[in-house]
């Protein structure tokens, strides 16, 4: 995706070999209208399919996963890193580790909002190591339901994350993929 591609030249800064900081439009400050465009370019990526729910993880897959929710008009469901104090139903839980973070997460669903019937888009912002998709998928197979595809915003495919999920069997789609850093620049595939 062309504009995408273009505000990550602009406005992404590279921090080392494996590291990309685009806190100014995606991971803190968020830019509604790209987000507006990222989500219609998911929505016709997977237009032929019968998705019923988008899946994400807190937080930074939110805003893309609900522009995506509204073009489809499905809901998003984003899987919480802590339980809440008024939380007291089944839930659907995994681990996952945060390659950026460098620390392991419980991520919790409530059962109520996955179905076996369900066939889930899973959005999320970067794609690394593969570990947040992968225990994405893990909620929806504990619901008996089906993993349609999985979108992600920026792939580093120089990272074994894109090819773990496709050996999986997952369709993976991705809006940026990065073949590599170097300089201080953003090289795409």
């Amino acid at each position: 995706m062309d504009l995408l591609k273009k505000r990550i030249q602009s406005d992404g800064q590279v921090l080392n070999d494996s590291l990309l900081k685009v806190d100014s439009f995606l991971n803190q400050q968020i830019d509604p209208q790209l987000m507006l465009k990222m989500g219609e370019e998911f929505a016709k990526r997977f237009s032929g399919e019968s998705i019923t729910k988008i899946l994400t993880i807190e937080s930074s897959g939110i805003a893309v996963s609900v522009m995506a929710g509204l073009i489809l008009n499905v809901p998003v469901i984003f899987a919480r890193k802590k339980k809440s104090v008024v939380s007291n139903e089944a839930l659907y839980c995994t681990t996952v580790y945060s390659f950026t973070k460098r620390e392991s997460n419980n991520i919790i669903v409530s059962k109520k909002f996955l179905q076996e019937e369900d066939h889930v888009l899973i959005i999320d912002d970067f794609l690394a190591n593969g570990e947040a998709a992968t225990g994405l998928a893990s909620i929806v197979e504990q619901a008996n339901a089906k993993v349609t595809g999985i979108g992600i915003v920026i792939e580093k495919s120089f990272q074994p994350g894109a090819q773990k999920l496709l050996q999986a069997g997952y369709r993976v789609e991705s809006l940026a993929r990065i073949a590599s850093f170097s300089n201080g620049q953003v090289n795409f595939l």
